[in-house]
């Protein structure tokens, strides 16, 4: 069988693939799935994963073999992409640096602001990261605190890709700085090149771009891009591709995704004017969060702890122990599937929690005032679920609108009640969100088809 485009999800447990046809005409649609177990933890190769989802496929589709015209991949084996991010003052350059890490699909293993110490040398060491972000000073600003941290970082001889998207006056130096050295650098425009201005979309890209170059870490990733033929991008970069080009056409959302490790967010809105007048910080427009504690399978028994045990004994009329001591990825009974919603629920409402700001009075001379800090979910219309919990779980929709409704008092900037709740179905966010770098059209059709938005389908695109 044929098809025009396949797409492989490539985690460190599971690789998932998608197949697409009709991509070039009014009517594309999706046709199947496959997976396979990746293996990387075992010290596999991940072309096992790859073959064997693709295999899968094959199978659940009646057909002995699956040829395609171009495939694409997303990829967050081996611990997805690893970055450190140093700035000068971490509210702003280091959280302008840091939300352009996360929003590409990043994991961001350590953040420091200022000069770096030696303590800031031994676990950047430690943690070998597969990308370092140097930013500092606005433009034309303070100069010095990048230059010290270049000159540290580039004697660690780790041999990694370094961005600089700080001060540009020191852009021809940091280019001495590496230029005998053992490290690939890239110059981006500044992340913050002036007070409470935001430019984090050119680090963003360049990271993806990055990622998809020195992506060989995971035993056979090296030849994967043997085997694709368009883009790699990181797993959770492809998702806020997929949240931005939905955006452009529905209006402001948030995208949740519960998973076994982590819970991700991506809200993409500009906010309300009302609070934008009072916020202390500035936000980006697109952002993207990590709860790494927020897992219902691996972080169980910490969500449980967050709980409390003794308040899930008096909600639930079965044994708790017994569901957590046979707890698995994907629940069998009826029993851990209202564990795992009830996990859920409470992964979601924090992280939520995490991700948005809060309203909260200052006083001072003239009196009591307001202030707003932090992300503004007010204006969202849409709030979108992805990832296995939210797409396959009986209570999803109820577990998102939860949130929608949680905000009684008014103290945090949440989304309002009247959002609209919408589940990818077919789970395919992450794969459209890498295809849309080619085939934005096609994309958008097929995720409004997985969303299932028939009437919106037909506004946007007649």
């Amino acid at each position: 069988m044929r098809i025009d485009v396949l797409v492989a999800e490539i985690g460190s447990t599971t690789t998932v693939v998608n197949a697409f046809s009709g991509i070039h005409t009014d009517n594309p649609s999706f046709i199947g799935q496959g997976q396979a177990p990746t293996s990387v933890f075992e010290g596999g190769d991940v072309r096992n994963g790859l073959n064997g989802a693709i295999y899968d496929l094959s199978k659940n589709l009646g057909v002995d073999k699956i040829e395609y015209d171009h495939m694409f991949a997303t990829s967050s084996a081996a611990g997805g992409l690893k970055m450190t991010v140093h700035g000068l003052v971490y509210d702003m350059t280091a959280k302008a640096a840091k939300e352009a890490a996360l929003g590409a699909g990043a994991v961001i293993h350590k953040v420091t602001a200022g000069k770096i110490r030696r303590t800031d040398i031994k676990e950047i060491k430690e943690i070998k990261p597969n990308i370092i972000l140097i930013a500092g000073g606005v433009d034309y600003g303070e100069r010095d605190t990048a230059l010290y941290n270049a000159e540290l970082i580039a004697g660690l001889n780790l041999g990694v890709p370094v961005i600089y998207a700080g001060n540009v006056e020191n852009q021809e130096e940091i280019r001495l700085i590496f230029e005998d050295t053992n490290y690939k650098l890239y110059i981006v425009d500044n992340v913050y090149p002036k007070i409470d201005y935001l430019n984090i979309e050119p680090t963003r890209e360049v990271i993806q771009n990055v990622f998809e170059e020195h992506i060989t870490n995971a035993p056979g990733m090296e030849h994967i891009k043997e085997l694709v033929n368009e883009n790699i991008t990181p797993t959770p970069g492809a998702v806020m591709e997929a949240s931005k080009l939905l955006k452009s056409h529905l209006g402001d959302l948030i995208v949740i995704d519960v998973g076994g490790a982590t819970t991700d967010l991506h809200s993409v809105t500009e906010g309300s004017d009302a609070v934008n007048r009072i916020l202390v910080n500035p936000e980006p427009v697109a952002k993207r969060s990590v709860e790494g504690d927020l897992g219902v399978y691996v972080n169980m028994k910490n969500i449980v702890s967050l709980i409390g045990k003794e308040n899930l004994v008096e909600e639930f009329d079965f044994d708790i122990d017994e569901v957590m001591d046979n707890y698995l990825p994907i629940p069998k009974t009826k029993e851990q599937m209202s564990f795992v919603e009830r996990l859920t629920k409470e992964a979601v409402l924090r992280a939520t929690k995490r991700h948005a700001g809060t309203i909260r009075n200052v006083y001072g001379a003239s009196g009591k005032s307001k202030i707003a800090e932090g992300k503004d979910l007010t204006e969202v219309k849409y709030v979108v679920g992805t990832g296995g919990a939210l797409t396959r779980l009986p209570q999803r929709v109820e577990i998102m609108k939860y949130i929608c409704e949680y905000n009684k008092n008014k103290d945090v900037l949440f989304p309002k009640a009247d959002a609209k709740i919408l589940v990818d179905n077919d789970y395919i966010m992450a794969s459209l969100g890498v295809l849309s770098k080619k085939y934005e059209e096609a994309s958008l059709k097929l995720m409004l088809k997985s969303l299932r938005l028939e009437e919106e389908k037909k506004c946007i695109l007649d």
